[in-house]
């Protein structure tokens, strides 16, 4: 009984550093990251898609998505009706200091 026991906070305390955490900010692509962010349109994210993208916090940090969560992105921004101040939640997993998304929501 105590092997299961052990075995079964073992996969509890695992599952939990496995959850996805959410960050919310403003998507922009790589290129365009330091400019004035309200006024960044959708289109100009789209035709920068090839640099990739990120997000830049309400603290002015920038975190970059990883380059298979760029097509994730990509998709939001084409199906998104807003044209500039690309307000996104992304959940995803935190590596290092790149985001692995899972999913996004323009907003």
């Amino acid at each position: 009984m105590k092997r299961f026991t052990v075995a079964g906070c073992l996969f509890v305390l695992g599952s939990a550093a496995l959850m996805a955490e959410s960050w919310t900010g403003t998507v922009v692509d790589v290129m365009c990251k330091g400019k004035d962010l309200s006024s960044h349109t959708k289109q100009c994210a789209i035709g920068c898609a090839k640099g990739g993208y990120g997000l830049v916090t309400a603290d002015g940090k920038f975190v970059k998505f990883d380059e298979g969560s760029n097509e994730k992105v990509l998709a939001a921004l084409k199906a998104s009706s807003k044209d500039k101040d690309l307000k996104a939640k992304v959940t995803g997993k935190l590596n290092g200091e790149v985001i692995t998304v899972e999913a996004v929501e323009i907003q």
